[in-house]
This record gives C-alpha cells, structure tokens and sequence, in this order.
C-alpha cells in the first residue's frame, strides 16, 4: 500500500511539473476562473436554447452583432461550412418573382466596383464581375479539369495576403478532411448519445446514473465501461482528471492548442453541434447547480476528441491545400472571364495577383450579399410605394364603439385589417405580454409559465384562485386525468406491461385513431367537451394584490404596481384619451394537434406562452376604481361607461374568444353585441386569405372557416398554419399610417405618437424591448431559411421526439431547435419565408432617430453591421434610408 502511495505521489508531481511546464509555455490558462472565462467568452457563437414545449425565438447571432453580418458569414463558412446568405435558388426564385429589381442589382454592383482598388482595367473587371454576378455555378468539367490542377500547382509559389490567415477548426474535422478518417462523425456521434441520456426528461426508461453529480462526473463514470468504444480509449478516457476544468485544460494542453487560441478552438467545438450546446447553455442559465454545464459538455467533448485523434496526431499543414484553394479562382477567370489555361501561363506573376485577388474578392459571399441587399431594397420600395399611396385616414374618435389592443404579431395585421372594416373600430399594436412582468399559475397547477419576452424576467406571480372547496374538486379531476396519462406512459415503457397495454388500450384507442383521421375536426371537438365536461373548470379570479413571498416571487401586485403597469401598458399602445365604451386586450395562441411544435405558434417571444392570461390581468387592473382614480389624477381619464374586457386571438382558426367579461355598462353591452354579431364575418374573411396561402392537398370547398378548424384538428397536419412566415418589417407609428394598406401579414405593427414621447423615452423602450425580439423572431425564421439542415429542424415527417426536450433527424443527429422545413417552404423546391432582415420603420421627425442611435449603442451597432435595417418616415413625409455605414 505505501509502495503505491508512493508511486501515486511521484505520477502526480510529474504531472503537476508537466503543467507548470505549459503555463510557461503559454500552452493553458493559468487558473481555473481564467478557463470558466474563456468558456462563457466562448459561447457568445451559439444561442440558448430551451426546450421545445417552451419554444422561444432566438436570433442564433445575438452574441457576435460587435461584427458585420458579413464577416459572421465568411467565419460560418470556413470555420463548419455553413452558408448564412440566402442560396443561389432562393435569390434566383425571388427575381423571377419580381422581388429584386434589377436596378438595385446594378447599384449596389457599381457601389462595390467604386469602392475597389485593383490593378486591373476598368472593362475586364466590369466582364468578370458581371459575368460571376449572374450567380451561375461553375461547372464541374472546369472544376475538375486535369491542367488547371497543374496550373494551381504551378502558382503556389505565389504569395497571397488574403491566404494567409486561417479560421480555427477542431483537429478532428482536420483529420477528417485530410485523411478521410470520419473521426469529427464519429465524436459528434458519442457526444450526442451521452448529452441525451443526461439531459432526458422521463422519457427514457432507465434514467443516466449518477446525473445528480453533473455531466461530467456521469459521463467519467460511465465511459470507461462503453462497449461502442475500443478497449485503448476506455482506457485513456477512465485516466481523465475528476474535476471537470481539469480534464478540459488536460485534453488542449494534449492537443498542444496554445493560449490564445483556446477561446477559438472552444467556439469551434461548440459550432459542431450548436443544437446540444445550446440546451447545454440555456441549462446552465437556469441553475445554479449547473452553472459549469457548458464547461462540462467542452470537457467531454475535447477530452473524447483527444483520445480519438491520438494515433492520427501529429497534424501536419499539406502543401497541396493551398493548391487546391487556388482551383476556383483560377476556374472563375477560365468561365467567366473567357481565359484560357494557355492565356493564364503567359500572364506575368503580378497581373495572376491581381486575377486571383479579384476573383477572391468578388466571390460568392459577396455577390449573394449584393442580390439580398437588393431583394431588402425592393422590399422597401415597394413598402414605401404601398404607404405613399394609401391615404392616411384616422377615425373619429367619438364614433369609435369600441377599441381592440392586439400583439404587434404578424398574424394580427389581416385579423385587424377585417375587423376595422366591419364597423366604428378601432385597433392598436402592443406587445402581447402588455408590459407586465409576470409569472402566471393557472388553477390546479403548482408550476408557473414565465409570462413575458425570454429577455426579461418575471417581478412577481399571478394565480388563478377559486373556492377552496370548488378548487380541491377541480384539483381531484384533473389529477385523475394527469394520473391515467401517466401510468399509461409508464405501462409504455416497463418490459412486461408493455405486451399487455395493447390488448387493455386498443380498443379505445382504436376509436380516438379512427375518429381523428376519419373525422378531425368532429373529433377534435368531442374529445375537448368530453373533456371540460369532466374537468368542470369553475370560474376564477386573479390574485392580483400583494403578498410577499420569502423563497419565491410576490404574489400580485402592491397598490402603486397596479397603477404603474396600467399606466405604462395604455401609454405604450398610445390610448390614454378619447376612450370608447368598450376596451378589448387581446392575447393571441394558437391551437394544433399532435404538433412538437405546437408552442412555437403560440407567442414567439414569450416561451410558447399565450397572451390570454396577460390580457385578463391588465383588463382587471384597468377596471379597478382606486386604478382609474389615480390614472385620472395623472392626465388618463378613463370614462365611468368604458369597460375592459379580455379575449384570446387564436392564430389557427382566426377566432377571437372571450376569456374576461365584466358586468358592462349599457354603452359597453351595446358595443359587445355588435363585436359578436360581426365576428363571425371577420373569421371567415380572414380565414379565406390565410387559406389561399396554404399549400395543403385539402379540398378546397365549403367555409374557409371549417376547412381552418379541421387543420387545427388534424393529427396528420404538417402545416396548421404559417406562423410568422414571411415577416419582414417592423412599424413604428400611429395605425393611420397602415390602415388602409394590405400588408399581407408580413408586419409587426407597433402604436407609436412622437407627438406624446418628447423625451424618446417610449420610443428607446419600444426598440430595446419588442423591436429586439421581432429581430429574434426574423433571424430565427431567416436562419431556418437558409440554413435548414443547420438552424432549422429538417422535415417533420422524419423527426424524432428525443429526451422530452426537442427533435432529431434520425437517432443521432444534433438537437434541432429551430424551424421545420413546413413552416418556411412551401414544397422541396418553393420557398415560402423570404430571407429578408427586418426593416425597422420609424414614423417620427428625423431628430428622434438620430437621438435613439446616439444613445442606444446597441442599437446603432445591429444597422451599422447590418442585422437589421432603418427607415424613417418624418411627420413631412419624407423617407429615409439608413445606410449600414453611417
């Protein structure tokens, strides 16, 4: 025993001498903060990504906005090839669907060339560019042509400058291109499987062992009895360090990955499976428990990788990669600029230079940038072309009947578009959380939905409250029905009962599969009456006053928060005069059947959440006297005859459902029974649009309205809806504006009256708070656009439900948290979503916008690096564009 003491000191001394050895060097950090910082610096290349029962839009660049989209671009492409410019078959279906006016095209080519220093004639670049900017592939005989290899090989004497600097890449991708070994596959493979049996949410019978002690330690206790791995990596992964930090800094320092690159070697690590590694960051924003789970994850990843690649290392820098580098160049000038092999070896070094670096400069990259820049510009004009020539009407305040406060959502625009034509109403854009921070907790529930933006988070808590005695038998019901779903997941999952569940279940479940697909929509509505018949829902109230809480969030609100986030909500929809008899806030959802992705057409920036619960609260609290007698003393008079009530717009069906009706005045019941009677009307009209846009197979006869209602219902229905499809501009402005414009459902629609905002104080809150989550929601849907095999979630019909927590393609593919192809295509061939960045419209002097970018850094970053882009309409109307170089 002490002899192995003895020999268990020496190893760790020799050990300990080994790593001061590399602090030296500069090979690792030198403690263990300076790592856990370079993990967090690390991760601003991915997003955090919840799970898909809270689906959250997320824009998978917010932590990279300090560089141009472009520079984001050409890092994706050389670090995971991965393309974030719209492909050459969207751009060119865009034009041929006069999206790109040829114009812009020209434009922005000329405004490149001028900005260009070459040393070449003016009229052979002009031949080259223009010839390259057809976007035509080059084809693969000129490629693959014996003598232009020759020829690169030739030309490798030449020194290049834009050659010289290369992206980070794992070893193991290197050793993959190299040598043909499939050792990058093969890790993401392992790391796959051990993030799913960590982070599984009961779906998996047997649950990972030891997950109580971290991902790390898990997996070190595990790994080494791996049979999917050889016996010599066993072996080298049970060495592994116990600590997490240390087995990191072990597998670099073995990998010899110098100091200053670690922070890059760790990004490009995390950009191989950016679906796990997020979940893996948003876990370790949720807890502290698991604070250090990102580090953990790099740690079994890099220390995997370290004992895969070991017989392949040393890595050396192959000669013919430059050569082969050198191919497409030299291709572009043989296709498109008519020059021969023959022509190319009788140039002088310098003038081959020049080509080359032309060739390098104008590539792909940034001749898709040239056509998307010109496919927005068309956008805008023809935005600014429908505004210009619809008149800007605004309604007589004293006939309105009644006033409606949707979501900005793009799914509002034709609901409020129809509604506004069938009487004396008006509409008004907010965000659908209304500005209150909550944390809502339905009846019969002991956990609560985060209520509001992911970027925010919750002040206090609101519940649904019954009588106790109404309360424990809703709560003994809906226990019995949480109870059945339960065992019979369990019976799923155990060996034996698993044999005997068909022979108990089959029968009924024979009856629900037959009526779902013979009968959707009848079927859908029987089962939810069957339902609430039993449940026996009683009505509830709010608890809206406050209680303090000393482990959690207060419940409700203190006398001064209910004024405050009245007051605040109706100035950020702009109504704080003039207030009809009936005041509507609508929340918005959306209902889909047996749909993974059901939450994600629900409210994008809130979690899946609907807004139903937020549209009751605020309507309470506007209706509560010692509310209005406040606001009153304020400069809000709220009439005695103006009522607040609360509805849910359900997205799928374009139904408007009432959730909140007080006792009404007689003015108010007056206005409610014409809302009723025209809702109808409103429904169908809407619903007929939205129809039009579908590409489902259904039969196309009947009411648009039921064909609506038997897609929500239908458990074979791959496309309830089209979500946020196609969303492209965000209006900052009063709704005269945009009253009389079809804007397609493209638009978020934000109430806006510089006149009432002399300070930009509701403006600067309106940009930082619901124009940053419209950024999200469009650069999630433009993501899942152009990279759908990367960001988006590939085709429904192939996905696999894994660990409760979001989908894969197959059983081994990464974790696929964004869009599905059915919600940004319309066939394998037709796109549907433009890949357009969003256009944040301003309708206030020019002095506003200035200021706002003056003080908001952030802001002023996103347009100048091009993330999204800036229009102003002055009250003169004039519009200006702001160019991305201000």
């Amino acid at each position: 025993m002490i002899e192995s003491l003895t020999l268990l000191e020496q190893s760790e001394l020799e050990e300990v001498a080994a790593i001061t050895d590399q602090f030296d060097q500069g090979l690792i950090p030198d403690s263990k903060p300076a790592i856990h910082d370079l993990v967090k610096s690390a991760s601003r290349v991915i997003a955090p990504l919840g799970p898909i029962s809270v689906f959250a839009a997320r824009h998978p660049w917010a932590g990279v906005e300090e560089q141009s989209f472009e520079q984001v671009a050409r890092w994706f492409k050389a670090v995971c090839d991965v393309d974030i410019y719209p492909n050459v078959s969207i751009l060119k279906d865009a034009k041929n669907r006069g999206e790109i006016d040829p114009e812009y095209l020209e434009t922005n080519f000329r405004h490149w060339l001028d900005s260009q220093s070459l040393d070449l004639p003016r009229d052979v670049v002009e031949k080259f560019c223009r010839a390259a900017l057809r976007l035509d592939n080059l084809p693969a005989n000129v490629l693959e042509a014996p003598e232009l290899t020759v020829l690169a090989k030739k030309l490798s004497h030449l020194t290049l400058q834009f050659f010289e600097e290369q992206p980070m890449q794992t070893l193991s991708f290197r050793v993959e291109r190299q040598q043909g070994v499939n050792v990058a596959s093969y890790l993401d493979h392992h790391v796959i499987k051990w993030c799913k049996l960590y982070l599984d949410e009961s779906q998996a019978a047997w649950s990972m062992p030891n997950r109580k002690e971290g991902f790390f330690r898990a997996w070190r206790r595990l790994v080494q009895y791996d049979p999917a791995l050889r016996p010599s990596q066993r072996k080298q992964l049970s060495k592994c360090p116990q600590e997490a930090h240390e087995a990191l800094l072990e597998a670099l320092s073995a990998l010899e990955i110098s100091q200053p690159l670690i922070q890059r070697y760790l990004e490009a690590h995390l950009l191989s499976l950016p679906g796990w590694a997020g979940m893996m960051l948003w876990r370790s924003q949720q807890s502290t428990e698991e604070k250090s789970l990102l580090l953990e994850y790099l740690a079994v990843r890099i220390s995997m990788e370290q004992a895969f690649i070991k017989p392949y290392l040393p890595l050396t820098q192959q000669k013919s990669e430059y050569a082969l580098r050198l191919v497409p160049l030299i291709a572009a000038w043989v296709h498109w600029g008519d020059l021969s092999i023959e022509e190319w070896s009788a140039l002088s070094s310098s003038e081959q230079k020049a080509r080359l670096s032309l060739a390098y400069r104008f590539d792909d990259i940034l001749r898709r940038r040239i056509w998307l820049e010109a496919w927005e510009q068309t956008y805008e004009e023809q935005l600014k072309a429908k505004i210009s020539s619809k008149p800007c009407v605004s309604n007589d305040v004293k006939s309105v009947m009644a006033q409606f406060a949707f979501c900005i959502d793009t799914r509002s625009e034709p609901f409020r578009r129809a509604l506004e034509k069938e009487g004396p109403f008006a509409t008004y854009g907010v965000a659908g959380f209304f500005g209150l921070p909550i944390e809502t907790v339905e009846l019969g529930s002991k956990h609560g939905h985060f209520s509001l933006p992911v970027i925010l988070e919750p002040q206090c808590k609101v519940k649904e409250l019954a009588s106790e005695f109404e309360s424990n038998r809703y709560l003994q019901r809906l226990q019995s029905v949480n109870s059945l779903k339960h065992t019979f997941q369990m019976m799923k999952q155990n060996l034996l009962t698993s044999l005997l569940l068909p022979e108990v279940s089959g029968p009924w479940l024979s009856l629900q599969m037959l009526g779902r697909s013979l009968f959707p929509r009848e079927a859908g509505r029987v089962f939810q009456q069957i339902r609430q018949a039993w449940l026996r829902k009683p009505s509830t109230e709010l608890s809206l006053d406050y209680e303090q809480s000393e482990t959690e969030l207060p419940v409700g609100f203190s006398e001064e928060e209910k004024v405050h986030y009245a007051r605040q909500a109706l100035k950020m929809m702009g109504l704080t005069d003039h207030f009809a008899p009936l005041v509507v806030i609508c929340g918005h959802g959306s209902h889909s059947t047996n749909n993974p992705y059901a939450s994600s057409l629900d409210c994008g920036a809130c979690g899946g959440a609907s807004g139903r619960f937020n549209a009751r609260v605020l309507a309470s609290l506007c209706n509560l006297p010692n509310v209005r007698n406040t606001l009153a003393h304020n400069g809000i008079v709220i009439p005695e005859e103006t009522v607040f009530v609360a509805a849910e717009h359900i997205t799928t069906i374009n139904e408007l459902r009432w959730v909140y009706v007080p006792k009404l005045s007689k003015a108010a019941q007056h206005a409610f029974d014409r809302i009723c009677a025209v809702l109808p009307k409103v429904t169908e009209r809407v619903n007929k649009e939205q129809l039009s846009k579908l590409p489902n197979l259904a039969p196309q006869f009947g009411k648009a309205t039921t064909e609506m209602q038997r897609f929500a219902e239908d458990w074979s229905e791959m496309r309830p809806e089209w979500g946020l499809a196609r969303n492209a501009a965000f209006i900052i402005g009063s709704r005269r504006l945009t009253k009389e414009c079809n804007l397609d459902g493209r638009v978020f629609l934000h109430n806006y009256d510089w006149q009432k905002d002399h300070d930009g104080t509701l403006l600067a809150n309106i940009i930082t708070g619901p124009a940053t989550v419209a950024q999200w929601i469009n650069l999630q849907y433009y993501a899942s656009t152009v990279a759908p095999h990367y960001y988006g979630s590939g085709n429904k019909a192939t996905q696999t439900v894994t660990a409760g927590i979001g989908v894969m393609q197959g059983n081994a593919s990464d974790l696929l948290t964004g869009l599905p192809w059915q919600s940004v295509m319309k066939s394998d061939h037709e796109f549907y979503h433009a890949s357009l960045r969003l256009l944040i419209l301003i309708e206030a002097p020019q002095e506003y916008v200035e200021r706002l970018l003056d003080h908001d850094h952030m802001f002023r970053q996103k347009v100048q690096n091009g993330w999204v882009r800036l229009a102003n309409l002055d009250p003169k109307g004039y519009w200006k564009s702001w160019s991305l170089n201000m």
